[in-house]
């Protein structure tokens, strides 16, 4: 058992936590829920490489899909491991609901 934001939960925290939720923000922000309970924010903004190019276009930004713990998009032609967001994301405090507005 372990607790994360006063949340109890069974098991033992996973040491490769997995992406369960993925939420698009303005300006390329994320909001990415992990397998931990944390919510952490990634600036997609940050990503070097022609692969990310794809996520300027708003279109395909606004529509990310969870899969095996990952974050894609374009039907998988772009993914981000869930371990490199993790630990490139900022933790979010869910009283700071602000950001969520819209």
């Amino acid at each position: 058992m372990y607790i994360v934001d006063d949340i109890c939960y069974a098991g033992n925290p996973c040491d490769n936590p997995r992406v369960i939720e993925a939420k698009p923000l303005v300006g390329g922000m994320m909001l990415l829920r992990f397998s931990t309970g944390e919510l952490k924010l990634f600036d997609t903004t940050t990503l070097e490489g022609s692969a990310f190019d794809i996520l300027a276009d708003p279109e395909v930004f606004n529509a990310p899909r969870v899969e095996h713990g990952f974050v894609s998009w374009a039907d998988g032609t772009v993914d981000i491991a869930p371990e490199y967001l993790y630990e490139h994301g900022v933790t979010y405090c869910q009283d700071d609901d602000v950001l969520l507005a819209g």
